[in-house]
């Protein structure tokens, strides 16, 4: 059960560039204590990173991952502040309700969004920082951004690993620091690598298939669903 979870949630971050968090811990915290699932998924993450950097590092734009990863680490606080002080539904829906109107509206095609420029790079990473902080869901601001920059789909998803290579690289040294990269999360990890070998194999197959329009419509309506997560977390 375990490797079939690792296998689907690898297969959506190598289709979309990311939303791998979102199906992973959810499942896995039906089998595995919380505190094993999300260092497990935080180790895929980075394995999915890598492999896909040294695939399509031509693709990456360097200057806008880094101007959205130092904001990040200086939301993350943030995050934990509100985790600990605000009301926590009503944070969560905000949030879930402003990343779906997004979308929505994005896919409804009654509009067109003006591409924005890096300078809004902070505003994002920042909004990221906050949302991994405090609620363990740092992608959506970041795939907002990507959205707005109008990235070709190849630019979008090797960007998005970027981003998330250091990003979870400094998460699982949290763990780390915490005692939860344990000898059960290797062990887990370690088991499901075959699966997530074939999964990064078959999503990249389907991410080469799919062209721009089709990619962007997959990549609203994984929002959507992050939305859904994010206010189900909420109760």
């Amino acid at each position: 059960m375990i490797v079939a979870i690792v296998f689907v949630a690898t297969l959506v971050r190598s289709l979309v560039g990311f939303g791998e968090a979102l199906v992973a811990v959810p499942l896995l915290a039906f089998v595995l204590p919380v505190e094993t699932a999300a260092p497990l998924a935080t180790l895929v993450s980075i394995t999915v990173a890598c492999v896909f950097l040294l695939l399509d590092w031509q693709h990456v734009q360097f200057r806008s991952a880094a101007l959205l990863l130092a904001p990040t680490f200086m939301g993350i606080p943030v995050g934990l502040w509100l985790l600990t002080n605000a009301d926590e539904a009503i944070v969560k829906n905000v949030l879930a309700v402003l990343i779906a109107a997004f979308s929505v509206y994005s896919l409804s095609g009654t509009g067109m969004w003006t591409a924005i420029g890096e300078r809004t790079a902070p505003l994002f990473g920042f909004a990221a920082g906050i949302m991994g902080g405090g609620y363990g869901m740092n992608g959506p601001p970041i795939v907002v951004y990507g959205t707005l920059r109008k990235w070709r789909p190849q630019e979008f998803h090797a960007t998005l690993q970027g981003y998330f290579l250091p990003a979870s690289t400094v998460g699982m040294a949290g763990y780390w620091m915490v005692g939860l990269w344990t000898p059960a999360v290797n062990g887990h990890y370690f088991a499901s690598l075959p699966a997530i070998a074939l999964a990064i194999f078959a999503g990249r197959m389907l991410h080469r298939r799919l062209d721009a329009q089709r990619f962007t419509t997959l990549v609203h309506l994984a929002l959507i669903v992050a939305a859904v997560m994010l206010v189900s977390r909420s109760r």
